[in-house]
């Protein structure tokens, strides 16, 4: 077992997994470490993602990893009296299996000559000088050591390795959701995703249904973290209330977590020797809490900042700075904008969401969900004079 790397990736989640590839392609010597017997499991996400992202990031991907091909999204008023449905290239999509879709992952970076630890917990980081220079991990049940000039911290939204490094990860209640579905048979599906919203059954949040099959899907719901009492009692509340939808269903799993929803970290995310990745350094989407693809971006970003800079010895903060550069540039202004949005949308009500509803079409929606809010700006302006207590809030979309 060698011991000495060029880099090292702590969690082999979808980030993790993403920046061991990159930095082997790259040609270093990578070590990734992930805590679970099983890669993927215990999920906690609805498990939906985009097709142009697996597109986009060359991942090939085992048949079983795609449970279901996703063409479209319904939205759902709280009344039930308006739906929208859109139908375009960015909601066109899969639902993965994340226990195949995960290992699919590493079994890319490995391929790529990257080394995977599995149920291997690192523990703590080496620090020498103030900069981390490796990790404590336990092999086998045995404590050993792992030295190399970068770390990546990729172990999710609890990341203990970010901390150990003196970096804080830590997000508020308020910037954080809490989500749980069920894996349920006996659910007719179509290939679309459907999103209900509603302040009564899902505070600042929503409930899903996404097909897994002809008759299988995650249902969920995620609300926002200072409501109580819990997201499983909004959840079977909302089964219950609709057996013309799910009278039929029965529970086969279930599923959930905690889900940061607050803005993203970029250079705050960098230190001696070290860099954070997705989930872990909360670059998860403000509006949905999806995460799979963003940390994947993120993790490949990180990955070839860490081989670069390892190559060249240069794996202090200020050459490690470039990661934070570069996600600013392509995608934090984007979620900056998605987080915006989402503020004002938790300051509506149900009434105020069927008023908006009744006035916009899936081209207005898909407007607002990309930030270019002044192409709306017309059918607001009607809504705001059918609903004066609205003018403040909307206004900050302006």
């Amino acid at each position: 077992m060698n011991a000495d790397y060029d880099v090292i990736v702590v969690g082999c989640g979808p980030a993790g997994a993403l920046a061991a590839r990159a930095a082997a392609r790259a040609g270093c010597k990578v070590a990734a470490f992930d805590k679970r017997k099983e890669l993927g499991s215990p999920v906690r996400c609805g498990e939906g993602m985009g097709s142009h992202w697996i597109k986009e990031f060359g991942v090939k991907l085992s048949p079983n990893a795609v449970s279901a091909n996703i063409n479209g999204s319904v939205l759902v008023s709280p009344d039930w009296k308006n739906k929208v449905t859109i139908r375009t290239p960015e909601t066109k999509g899969v639902v993965i299996d994340r226990k195949v879709f995960d290992k699919d992952l590493a079994i890319d970076a490995g391929r790529a000559g990257a080394d995977i630890f599995i149920h291997s917990e690192v523990f703590d980081v080496i620090k020498e000088g103030g900069k981390v220079s490796g990790v404590k991990a336990y092999i086998d049940g045995k404590p050993q050591e792992f030295r190399a000039p970068v770390t990546i911290a990729a172990d999710g939204g609890e990341s203990t390795i970010a901390r150990l490094a003196g970096i804080n990860t830590t997000a508020t209640l308020y910037d954080s959701d809490f989500g749980v579905e069920y894996e349920m048979v006996n659910v007719d599906c179509e290939d679309l995703i459907e999103i209900y919203f509603s302040v009564a059954d899902a505070p600042r949040g929503y409930v899903w249904i996404f097909p897994k099959g002809k008759d299988v899907a995650n249902v969920g719901v995620g609300i926002g973290g200072l409501h109580a009492p819990n997201a499983r009692f909004y959840l079977d509340k909302w089964i219950r209330a609709h057996p013309e939808r799910l009278g039929k269903a029965k529970p086969v799993a279930i599923k959930g977590g905690i889900i940061t929803v607050g803005a993203p970290m970029t250079d705050s995310a960098v230190g001696e020797g070290i860099i954070v990745a997705g989930t872990a350094a909360h670059q998860v989407d403000p509006i949905h809490g999806g995460g799979i693809s963003l940390a994947m971006e993120a993790g490949k970003i990180a990955g070839e900042v860490a081989a670069k800079n390892a190559m060249a010895g240069t794996c202090d903060r200020r050459h490690l700075l470039e990661y934070g550069a570069i996600y600013k540039k392509l995608r934090e202004p984007k979620l900056l904008k998605r987080l915006l949005l989402r503020k004002v949308l938790e300051k509506l009500n149900d009434d105020d969401m069927n008023a908006i509803f009744a006035h916009l079409n899936g081209k207005d929606i898909e407007h607002l969900l990309n930030g270019r809010f002044p192409s709306v700006a017309a059918k607001m302006m009607k809504i705001m004079v059918s609903r004066p207590g609205l003018v403040k809030t909307l206004a900050a979309l302006a």
